[in-house]
């Protein structure tokens, strides 16, 4: 089966075996492929994954749907709603859905690609809220083990852009459902200068800014600045933003004043690796199927036919040039799935 076109980045990549993952009783058959046949993929909605040309592995296409409020006999989560959201549904529709509905705070996490099943292996992250921060549990299948785990948040070993089912061997971890916990007493998060400068959310009162308000900001934003991966394609930020010392930070600050760095709660500072790519030159040029998008240095394009090790030589020369000018490492952010050939950042 062809994921070329199952795959936001669009690279050409040819599956041999693929499940539509439809039913949790069709876990099991993950394991049994996994116990005698090897290594399994799964994916989501193929929006933060780098696939090689051939796959020869099982594919298991995540297809699980439903959105169930949680009913709370004990009352515990009177400050909170809480609804689990199967692994299957697409993020954008359940960011929409949960607006919709009153139930804020993922609002600045909007038109993200991919599934609501992907989003936590990636704790993702965008205009000053991180998703590590609305979870309560994450439920997967764990392949090796053949059995369900259901994962309060605070066992996931969320990180920036991390998390426990990214650094698990490949093919430890189904994500099945997602528990969600929204506060009902929610506040805004305006802290990013592209919400607070919007032309609507800047002139309205706090009190009166709803979160479908900040969702409608945030899809103008992204759509302005990042390419539709249906036209052109794209796994959104490519690159990680550096945290780095206050040391380091203090002497880059010296030798380029107009750095682009936001200070953390730990005294560190996290730069802009956009800025930094921008830079060394990258925005806009292109390299034969590959190139940095013209609007934003932190997006790597395909501008059609591209394979995995074209996009991972592209990324591993930015990230050069921007440690030979910074003495900053760059990391990826999407997961490179075992079996890609080329180089590796």
């Amino acid at each position: 089966m062809a994921l070329t076109r199952q795959n936001t980045l669009g690279l050409v990549c040819q599956a041999r075996h693929v499940l539509t993952l439809s039913s949790l009783e069709q876990c099991p058959e993950v394991t049994q492929w996994s116990r005698t046949r090897g290594a399994v993929v799964v994916l989501g909605g193929g929006s933060n994954v780098i696939l090689p040309e051939v796959l020869d592995r099982l594919v298991v296409r995540v297809a699980l749907k439903g959105m169930t409020p949680v009913e709370d006999p004990d009352h515990s989560s009177a400050q909170t709603w809480r609804i689990d959201v199967a692994a299957g549904e697409n993020w954008h529709d359940w960011v929409q859905t949960a607006t919709r509905h009153g139930w804020f705070g993922l609002e600045n996490l909007a038109l993200i690609p991919g599934t609501v099943g992907a989003a936590p292996v990636q704790n993702i992250g965008a205009y000053g809220v991180e998703l590590q921060d609305r979870i309560e549990s994450v439920t997967a299948w764990n392949i090796p083990e053949g059995r369900l785990i259901t994962l309060p948040a605070q066992d996931c070993a969320f990180a920036y852009r991390d998390s426990i089912f990214k650094r698990a061997a490949p093919g430890t971890w189904l994500i099945v459902s997602v528990r969600f916990m929204l506060p009902k007493r929610w506040v805004p998060v305006l802290t990013y200068p592209d919400l607070r400068n919007h032309p609507v959310l800047s002139t309205m009162e706090l009190e009166r800014v709803t979160g479908q308000h900040i969702l409608d900001a945030v899809c103008e934003i992204r759509r302005a600045k990042l390419p539709d991966p249906e036209v052109l394609g794209n796994a959104g930020s490519f690159f990680k933003n550096p945290v780095v010392s206050a040391a380091l930070h203090q002497q880059l600050k010296e030798k380029f004043v107009d750095l682009i760095a936001y200070p953390q709660n730990d005294g560190s500072f996290k730069l802009a690796a956009g800025w930094m790519i921008e830079r060394c030159g990258w925005k806009g040029r292109r390299l034969g199927h590959v190139g940095v998008h013209e609007r934003q240095a932190l997006v790597l394009v395909n501008y059609g036919q591209a394979n995995a090790a074209e996009l991972l030589d592209l990324a591993q020369k930015i990230s050069a040039s921007v440690e030979a000018l910074f003495g900053v490492k760059l990391e990826i952010e999407p997961v490179v799935v075992p079996g890609v050939s080329g180089p590796r950042v």
